[in-house]
Protein backbone atom coordinates (compact mmCIF):
# COMPACT_ATOMS: atom_id res chain seq x y z
CA UNK A 1 0.00 0.00 0.00
CA UNK A 2 0.93 3.74 -0.65
CA UNK A 3 -0.55 6.24 1.03
CA UNK A 4 -0.22 9.73 0.08
CA UNK A 5 -2.63 11.37 2.89
CA UNK A 6 -5.56 10.60 5.05
CA UNK A 7 -7.70 10.70 2.25
CA UNK A 8 -5.83 9.02 -0.68
CA UNK A 9 -3.53 5.90 -0.73
CA UNK A 10 -2.73 3.08 -3.61
CA UNK A 11 -3.13 -0.62 -3.88
CA UNK A 12 -1.26 -2.78 -5.93
CA UNK A 13 -2.42 -6.18 -4.83
CA UNK A 14 -0.66 -7.82 -7.59
CA UNK A 15 2.78 -7.26 -9.50
CA UNK A 16 2.35 -7.23 -13.02
CA UNK A 17 5.00 -9.75 -14.07
CA UNK A 18 2.08 -12.38 -14.47
CA UNK A 19 0.79 -10.21 -17.51
CA UNK A 20 1.86 -11.08 -21.70
CA UNK A 21 4.03 -8.11 -21.96
CA UNK A 22 3.17 -5.64 -24.41
CA UNK A 23 5.57 -7.07 -26.64
CA UNK A 24 4.69 -11.31 -26.47
CA UNK A 25 1.07 -10.23 -27.01
CA UNK A 26 1.45 -8.32 -30.25
CA UNK A 27 3.94 -11.58 -31.22
CA UNK A 28 0.96 -13.64 -31.24
CA UNK A 29 -1.64 -11.86 -32.02
CA UNK A 30 0.16 -10.58 -35.33
CA UNK A 31 2.13 -13.41 -36.21
CA UNK A 32 -1.07 -15.46 -36.63
CA UNK A 33 -2.35 -16.84 -40.21
CA UNK A 34 -3.68 -14.12 -42.54
CA UNK A 35 -6.95 -13.22 -42.30
CA UNK A 36 -6.94 -14.13 -38.26
CA UNK A 37 -4.06 -11.13 -37.04
CA UNK A 38 -5.73 -8.53 -34.48
CA UNK A 39 -4.35 -6.37 -32.26
CA UNK A 40 -6.09 -5.72 -28.73
CA UNK A 41 -8.05 -2.70 -28.41
CA UNK A 42 -6.76 -2.62 -25.28
CA UNK A 43 -3.10 -1.17 -26.75
CA UNK A 44 -5.20 2.30 -28.34
CA UNK A 45 -4.84 3.90 -24.87
CA UNK A 46 -1.42 5.67 -24.71
CA UNK A 47 -1.01 8.88 -24.31
CA UNK A 48 -1.51 9.83 -27.51
CA UNK A 49 -4.72 7.16 -27.81
CA UNK A 50 -6.45 8.33 -25.03
CA UNK A 51 -6.45 11.93 -25.91
CA UNK A 52 -7.68 11.22 -29.67
CA UNK A 53 -10.12 8.62 -27.59
CA UNK A 54 -11.25 11.67 -25.78
CA UNK A 55 -11.62 13.96 -29.02
CA UNK A 56 -13.55 11.25 -30.49
CA UNK A 57 -16.13 11.51 -27.35
CA UNK A 58 -16.55 14.95 -28.62
CA UNK A 59 -17.47 14.48 -32.61
CA UNK A 60 -21.00 15.02 -33.54
CA UNK A 61 -21.57 11.51 -34.58
CA UNK A 62 -20.37 9.34 -31.70
CA UNK A 63 -23.13 9.44 -29.76
CA UNK A 64 -22.33 7.49 -26.61
CA UNK A 65 -20.15 9.42 -24.53
CA UNK A 66 -22.95 12.47 -24.11
CA UNK A 67 -25.97 10.01 -24.47
CA UNK A 68 -24.82 8.16 -21.06
CA UNK A 69 -24.10 11.15 -19.55
CA UNK A 70 -27.64 12.85 -19.91
CA UNK A 71 -29.21 9.64 -18.90
CA UNK A 72 -27.46 9.78 -15.73
CA UNK A 73 -28.05 13.39 -15.46
CA UNK A 74 -31.80 12.52 -15.87
CA UNK A 75 -31.91 9.40 -13.24
CA UNK A 76 -29.51 10.77 -10.86
CA UNK A 77 -32.61 11.54 -7.98
CA UNK A 78 -34.13 8.28 -8.74
CA UNK A 79 -30.76 6.06 -8.42
CA UNK A 80 -29.87 8.40 -5.09
CA UNK A 81 -33.38 7.04 -4.10
CA UNK A 82 -32.68 3.79 -4.07
CA UNK A 83 -29.57 3.55 -2.84
CA UNK A 84 -30.18 5.18 0.34
CA UNK A 85 -33.32 3.36 0.80
CA UNK A 86 -31.02 -0.16 0.32
CA UNK A 87 -33.88 -1.26 -1.89
CA UNK A 88 -34.96 -0.71 -5.57
CA UNK A 89 -38.61 -2.74 -5.19
CA UNK A 90 -40.59 -2.33 -8.66
CA UNK A 91 -41.64 1.26 -9.08
CA UNK A 92 -39.65 3.28 -11.78
CA UNK A 93 -40.73 6.72 -10.10
CA UNK A 94 -38.12 8.86 -7.67
CA UNK A 95 -38.96 8.87 -3.67
CA UNK A 96 -37.59 11.82 -3.26
CA UNK A 97 -34.96 10.17 -0.77
CA UNK A 98 -32.08 12.07 -2.01
CA UNK A 99 -33.46 14.92 0.56
CA UNK A 100 -32.41 12.75 3.56
CA UNK A 101 -28.52 12.55 4.45
CA UNK A 102 -26.70 9.36 6.18
CA UNK A 103 -24.07 9.67 8.55
CA UNK A 104 -21.02 9.41 7.46
CA UNK A 105 -19.45 6.22 7.75
CA UNK A 106 -22.44 5.05 6.90
CA UNK A 107 -23.10 5.57 2.76
CA UNK A 108 -22.44 3.33 0.02
CA UNK A 109 -18.73 2.96 -1.71
CA UNK A 110 -18.58 3.77 -5.10
CA UNK A 111 -16.58 0.94 -7.08
CA UNK A 112 -15.61 2.07 -10.75
CA UNK A 113 -14.30 -0.38 -13.06
CA UNK A 114 -11.93 1.60 -15.27
CA UNK A 115 -10.60 5.07 -14.18
CA UNK A 116 -13.38 6.62 -15.63
CA UNK A 117 -14.72 9.51 -17.37
CA UNK A 118 -14.32 12.68 -14.67
CA UNK A 119 -18.19 13.93 -16.01
CA UNK A 120 -19.58 10.62 -15.52
CA UNK A 121 -17.64 9.73 -12.42
CA UNK A 122 -18.65 13.26 -11.08
CA UNK A 123 -22.38 12.41 -11.92
CA UNK A 124 -22.44 9.78 -9.79
CA UNK A 125 -20.33 11.20 -6.88
CA UNK A 126 -23.14 14.37 -6.86
CA UNK A 127 -25.86 11.85 -6.58
CA UNK A 128 -23.95 9.90 -3.81
CA UNK A 129 -22.97 13.28 -1.45
CA UNK A 130 -27.08 13.71 -2.42
CA UNK A 131 -27.55 11.27 -0.09
CA UNK A 132 -24.35 10.55 2.09
CA UNK A 133 -22.04 12.77 4.42
CA UNK A 134 -19.10 11.51 2.87
CA UNK A 135 -18.11 9.02 0.30
CA UNK A 136 -15.57 5.91 -0.20
CA UNK A 137 -14.52 5.83 -4.42
CA UNK A 138 -12.23 2.95 -5.51
CA UNK A 139 -11.43 3.11 -8.83
CA UNK A 140 -10.00 0.28 -10.24
CA UNK A 141 -7.88 0.39 -13.48
CA UNK A 142 -4.13 -1.41 -14.31
CA UNK A 143 -2.86 1.80 -15.63
CA UNK A 144 -0.85 4.57 -13.21
CA UNK A 145 -3.66 7.50 -14.19
CA UNK A 146 -5.29 6.69 -11.25
CA UNK A 147 -2.82 9.49 -9.82
CA UNK A 148 -3.22 11.62 -12.45
CA UNK A 149 -7.17 11.69 -11.95
CA UNK A 150 -7.56 11.75 -8.64
CA UNK A 151 -5.94 15.07 -7.45
CA UNK A 152 -8.65 17.04 -9.12
CA UNK A 153 -11.19 15.13 -7.42
CA UNK A 154 -10.31 15.34 -3.63
CA UNK A 155 -9.99 19.31 -4.42
CA UNK A 156 -13.50 19.33 -5.52
CA UNK A 157 -15.36 16.76 -2.99
CA UNK A 158 -13.81 18.15 0.46
CA UNK A 159 -15.70 14.15 1.79
CA UNK A 160 -14.17 12.20 -0.75
CA UNK A 161 -11.62 9.70 0.08
CA UNK A 162 -10.23 7.80 -2.61
CA UNK A 163 -8.66 4.42 -2.56
CA UNK A 164 -7.24 3.75 -6.04
CA UNK A 165 -6.67 0.07 -6.78
CA UNK A 166 -3.44 -0.43 -10.03
CA UNK A 167 -4.31 -4.02 -11.21
CA UNK A 168 -6.51 -5.97 -13.85
CA UNK A 169 -9.52 -6.21 -12.97
CA UNK A 170 -9.92 -9.71 -11.80
CA UNK A 171 -7.21 -8.81 -9.26
CA UNK A 172 -8.87 -5.44 -8.23
CA UNK A 173 -12.21 -7.38 -7.43
CA UNK A 174 -10.98 -10.00 -5.59
CA UNK A 175 -9.29 -6.93 -3.29
CA UNK A 176 -12.98 -5.54 -2.89
CA UNK A 177 -13.99 -9.45 -2.12
CA UNK A 178 -11.94 -9.40 0.78
CA UNK A 179 -11.61 -6.04 2.01
CA UNK A 180 -15.05 -5.31 4.20
CA UNK A 181 -18.42 -5.74 4.56
CA UNK A 182 -19.51 -1.93 3.83
CA UNK A 183 -22.42 -1.54 0.72
CA UNK A 184 -20.67 -1.13 -3.22
CA UNK A 185 -22.03 0.49 -5.72
CA UNK A 186 -20.16 -1.13 -8.40
CA UNK A 187 -20.41 0.73 -11.95
CA UNK A 188 -18.85 0.04 -15.40
CA UNK A 189 -19.92 2.58 -17.71
CA UNK A 190 -19.02 3.72 -21.19
CA UNK A 191 -19.65 0.87 -23.93
CA UNK A 192 -16.51 -0.92 -23.03
CA UNK A 193 -17.96 -4.28 -22.29
CA UNK A 194 -19.28 -4.19 -25.59
CA UNK A 195 -15.72 -4.46 -26.45
CA UNK A 196 -16.17 -8.50 -25.15
CA UNK A 197 -17.29 -11.77 -26.98
CA UNK A 198 -20.32 -13.16 -25.49
CA UNK A 199 -18.53 -15.44 -23.98
CA UNK A 200 -16.31 -13.25 -22.67
CA UNK A 201 -18.41 -10.85 -21.36
CA UNK A 202 -20.88 -13.63 -19.35
CA UNK A 203 -17.41 -14.46 -17.72
CA UNK A 204 -16.70 -11.15 -16.54
CA UNK A 205 -20.16 -10.60 -15.07
CA UNK A 206 -19.68 -13.46 -13.27
CA UNK A 207 -17.10 -12.36 -11.89
CA UNK A 208 -18.08 -9.21 -11.16
CA UNK A 209 -20.91 -10.95 -9.17
CA UNK A 210 -18.71 -13.56 -7.56
CA UNK A 211 -17.01 -10.17 -6.11
CA UNK A 212 -20.50 -9.04 -4.51
CA UNK A 213 -22.69 -9.53 -1.45
CA UNK A 214 -26.23 -8.80 -0.84
CA UNK A 215 -26.79 -4.99 -0.34
CA UNK A 216 -24.44 -4.40 -3.47
CA UNK A 217 -26.00 -2.74 -6.61
CA UNK A 218 -24.37 -2.60 -10.04
CA UNK A 219 -24.62 -0.08 -12.55
CA UNK A 220 -23.74 -0.64 -16.45
CA UNK A 221 -23.57 1.08 -19.94
CA UNK A 222 -24.85 -0.94 -22.84
CA UNK A 223 -24.79 0.72 -26.19
CA UNK A 224 -27.85 -0.30 -28.30
CA UNK A 225 -29.15 -1.59 -31.18
CA UNK A 226 -30.23 0.66 -33.54
CA UNK A 227 -29.95 2.12 -37.23
CA UNK A 228 -26.38 0.80 -38.75
CA UNK A 229 -26.11 4.19 -40.44
CA UNK A 230 -26.05 5.73 -37.06
CA UNK A 231 -23.31 3.03 -35.86
CA UNK A 232 -21.32 2.94 -38.62
CA UNK A 233 -20.85 6.62 -38.59
CA UNK A 234 -19.92 7.22 -35.07
CA UNK A 235 -16.95 5.07 -36.01
CA UNK A 236 -16.26 6.77 -39.08
CA UNK A 237 -16.61 10.45 -38.08
CA UNK A 238 -16.07 13.15 -41.01
CA UNK A 239 -13.47 14.68 -38.84
CA UNK A 240 -11.12 11.35 -39.33
CA UNK A 241 -10.38 11.59 -35.86
CA UNK A 242 -11.50 7.65 -35.17
CA UNK A 243 -9.41 6.61 -38.07
CA UNK A 244 -6.23 8.60 -36.42
CA UNK A 245 -6.91 6.76 -32.94
CA UNK A 246 -7.32 3.47 -34.89
CA UNK A 247 -3.87 3.93 -36.80
CA UNK A 248 -2.35 5.36 -33.59
CA UNK A 249 -2.12 1.70 -31.97
CA UNK A 250 0.81 0.91 -35.40
CA UNK A 251 2.83 4.38 -33.97
CA UNK A 252 2.69 3.20 -30.59
CA UNK A 253 4.30 -0.44 -31.68
CA UNK A 254 6.94 1.86 -33.65
CA UNK A 255 8.16 3.36 -30.54
CA UNK A 256 7.50 0.63 -28.32
CA UNK A 257 8.79 -2.37 -30.00
CA UNK A 258 11.14 -1.05 -32.70
CA UNK A 259 8.64 -1.58 -35.89
CA UNK A 260 8.35 -0.33 -38.60
CA UNK A 261 5.00 0.16 -39.91
CA UNK A 262 4.25 2.90 -42.27
CA UNK A 263 1.14 4.57 -41.44
CA UNK A 264 0.37 5.81 -44.98
CA UNK A 265 -0.22 2.02 -46.11
CA UNK A 266 -2.66 1.68 -44.10
CA UNK A 267 -6.37 2.71 -43.75
CA UNK A 268 -9.31 2.77 -41.05
CA UNK A 269 -12.25 0.22 -42.00
CA UNK A 270 -14.91 0.21 -39.92
CA UNK A 271 -18.52 -1.86 -40.37
CA UNK A 272 -21.40 -3.03 -38.64
CA UNK A 273 -21.67 -7.05 -38.69
CA UNK A 274 -25.95 -7.29 -38.80
CA UNK A 275 -25.57 -10.62 -37.83
CA UNK A 276 -23.40 -10.39 -35.07
CA UNK A 277 -24.58 -7.29 -34.03
CA UNK A 278 -21.21 -5.20 -33.93
CA UNK A 279 -19.04 -2.49 -35.23
CA UNK A 280 -15.80 -4.05 -36.77
CA UNK A 281 -13.04 -2.12 -36.79
CA UNK A 282 -10.15 -2.87 -38.65
CA UNK A 283 -7.08 -1.36 -40.13
CA UNK A 284 -6.68 -2.64 -43.94
CA UNK A 285 -3.16 -2.96 -45.58
CA UNK A 286 -3.29 -0.81 -49.40
CA UNK A 287 -0.44 -2.46 -50.32
CA UNK A 288 2.11 -5.34 -50.09
CA UNK A 289 4.54 -4.92 -47.63
CA UNK A 290 6.74 -6.47 -45.36
CA UNK A 291 7.17 -4.93 -41.55
CA UNK A 292 9.26 -5.73 -38.92
CA UNK A 293 8.80 -6.04 -35.28
CA UNK A 294 11.97 -5.47 -33.98
CA UNK A 295 11.04 -6.56 -30.56
CA UNK A 296 8.74 -9.59 -31.14
CA UNK A 297 11.40 -10.73 -33.26
CA UNK A 298 8.44 -11.18 -35.94
CA UNK A 299 8.61 -10.43 -39.41
CA UNK A 300 4.89 -9.71 -41.35
CA UNK A 301 4.11 -9.92 -44.31
CA UNK A 302 1.01 -8.24 -45.58
CA UNK A 303 -1.33 -8.26 -48.60
CA UNK A 304 -3.03 -6.09 -50.50
CA UNK A 305 -6.60 -5.77 -48.86
CA UNK A 306 -5.51 -7.65 -45.87
CA UNK A 307 -7.48 -6.76 -42.49
CA UNK A 308 -6.13 -6.42 -39.17
CA UNK A 309 -8.76 -6.82 -36.83
CA UNK A 310 -8.43 -3.95 -34.42
CA UNK A 311 -11.74 -3.63 -32.25
CA UNK A 312 -15.23 -5.49 -31.69
CA UNK A 313 -17.94 -3.15 -30.11
CA UNK A 314 -21.26 -5.68 -29.15
CA UNK A 315 -24.70 -3.80 -29.71
CA UNK A 316 -28.02 -4.98 -27.46
CA UNK A 317 -31.58 -5.28 -27.74
CA UNK A 318 -33.29 -4.03 -24.11
CA UNK A 319 -34.46 -7.88 -23.46
CA UNK A 320 -31.14 -9.20 -23.91
CA UNK A 321 -29.34 -6.61 -21.81
CA UNK A 322 -31.70 -7.66 -18.89
CA UNK A 323 -30.61 -11.55 -19.62
CA UNK A 324 -27.08 -10.62 -19.88
CA UNK A 325 -27.45 -9.69 -15.88
CA UNK A 326 -29.73 -12.42 -15.20
CA UNK A 327 -27.77 -15.17 -16.70
CA UNK A 328 -24.74 -13.70 -14.33
CA UNK A 329 -26.58 -14.20 -10.83
CA UNK A 330 -27.92 -10.28 -10.42
CA UNK A 331 -31.56 -9.80 -9.85
CA UNK A 332 -32.28 -6.73 -12.49
CA UNK A 333 -33.52 -3.81 -11.13
CA UNK A 334 -33.76 -1.05 -13.89
CA UNK A 335 -33.36 -0.43 -17.48
CA UNK A 336 -32.61 3.47 -17.83
CA UNK A 337 -32.50 4.87 -21.76
CA UNK A 338 -32.48 7.88 -23.38
CA UNK A 339 -35.53 9.18 -25.36
CA UNK A 340 -34.23 7.34 -28.67
CA UNK A 341 -33.01 3.86 -27.03
CA UNK A 342 -29.37 4.83 -28.38
CA UNK A 343 -28.20 3.73 -25.08
CA UNK A 344 -28.78 2.30 -21.59
CA UNK A 345 -28.46 2.07 -17.84
CA UNK A 346 -29.03 -1.10 -16.56
CA UNK A 347 -28.98 -1.08 -12.59
CA UNK A 348 -29.08 -4.43 -10.82
CA UNK A 349 -28.73 -6.01 -7.33
CA UNK A 350 -27.07 -9.10 -5.61
CA UNK A 351 -29.60 -11.36 -4.28
CA UNK A 352 -29.87 -12.77 -0.67
CA UNK A 353 -30.05 -16.29 0.20
CA UNK A 354 -33.25 -15.87 0.04
CA UNK A 355 -33.08 -15.50 -3.82
CA UNK A 356 -34.48 -11.84 -3.25
CA UNK A 357 -33.52 -8.95 -3.86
Amino acid sequence: MFEVDSRLRYFKPHTSSVEKTFADEISDSLGRKRDSRFISPKFFYDDAGSELFEKICSTPEYYPTRTEAAILEDVGGELGSILHGGSSGSSSSSSGGGSVRAPGGKGVRLVELGSGSSVKTRIILDVLFGVQEDVEYFPIDISDILAQSSEQLLADYTGLRITGIIDTYDGGLEFLQSYDRGRNLVIFLGSSYGNMSPADGTKFLQRVRSSMKPGDMFLIGLDMVKDERVLESAYNDCAGVTSRFNLNVLSRINSELGANFDLGNFEHRATYNTDKQRIEMYLESVCEQTVVISKSGLELQLDRGELIHTENSYKYGRSQAADLLASAGFCHERTWTDPDEYFALLLASVPGPDGRA
